[in-house]
């Protein structure tokens, strides 16, 4: 038999006569095979997050002040007891009668005494704003209450029931029964609304905030039933409010 010449490709293998040796198959090489795979990567993820954007709803953003979010729409559970305004103005949530507190109501709010600790007390109520603004109500219920003061802050962006309002930290001095003089402590916040002022006002003995006393963390309230105020305040809701 004989031999035809061999191929360039397989050098000294000798083919025979009347056959033919088959070319090997076709590679891709392996940088062109990652190319590939990437860009198919790339196409899905491009079209997954298109989807995405369609989908998704930008979140609300809001300028706090003035428009500071709402509160949950969702019925809250309420623990606490809540007063309601003889006329139905206004509610608000108060802490309910226990060995800490003593409560007393009037036709326009809540007086809580707290009993336990440094003392103090803690005023939930109304009054008609009259066109004056939150910060004219605040000074004049600080100076009526106690004339002799001394603002020690204003609260930046105080709120009350979620409506932006006016928040004042002071200080006074009365004279104890032993002829010396004690630090009280007045926080007063205010906010109108249909030309209704809601209240939350807190005196007691001045406090120093610190790592033993407090929330732990530093903070210019230094006044102990502060601790309990915060989610009275923005319990109050007038007439119409959502639920909270």
């Amino acid at each position: 038999m004989s031999t035809a010449t061999t191929p360039d490709f397989f050098p000294g293998y000798a083919v025979p006569a009347g056959e033919y040796a088959a070319a090997p198959p076709p590679r891709t090489s392996r940088t062109r095979l990652v190319l590939t795979w990437i860009v198919a990567i790339g196409v899905i993820a491009g079209a997954l997050l298109w989807m995405s954007a369609k989908i998704a709803k930008p979140p609300v953003r809001y300028i706090c002040p003035p428009d500071c979010g709402r509160p949950p729409t969702g019925t809250p559970v309420e623990i606490n007891p809540r007063f309601t305004a003889a006329d139905g103005a206004f509610s608000v949530s108060y802490p309910a009668p226990s060995s800490a507190y003593r409560i007393t109501t009037r036709p326009n709010g809540v007086t809580a005494e707290f009993t336990a600790g440094d003392g103090g007390t803690l005023q939930l109520f109304s009054e008609p704003a009259a066109g004056r603004a939150p910060r004219d109500i605040a000074k004049t219920l600080v100076d009526s209450t106690f004339p002799d003061t001394r603002t020690a802050y204003e609260i930046p962006n105080a709120m009350v029931g979620y409506q932006s309002g006016y928040g004042e930290v002071a200080d006074c001095w009365p004279q104890g029964a032993n002829s010396s003089y004690l630090r009280m402590r007045v926080i007063v916040m205010v906010a109108v609304k249909d030309d209704l002022a809601l209240v939350a006002a807190a005196v007691g003995p001045y406090h120093q905030f610190g790592p033993d006393f407090g929330f732990g963390k530093p903070s210019g309230a230094n006044l102990q039933i502060a601790l309990d105020m915060g989610k009275y305040v923005n319990s109050f809701a007038w007439r119409g409010d959502p639920p909270r």
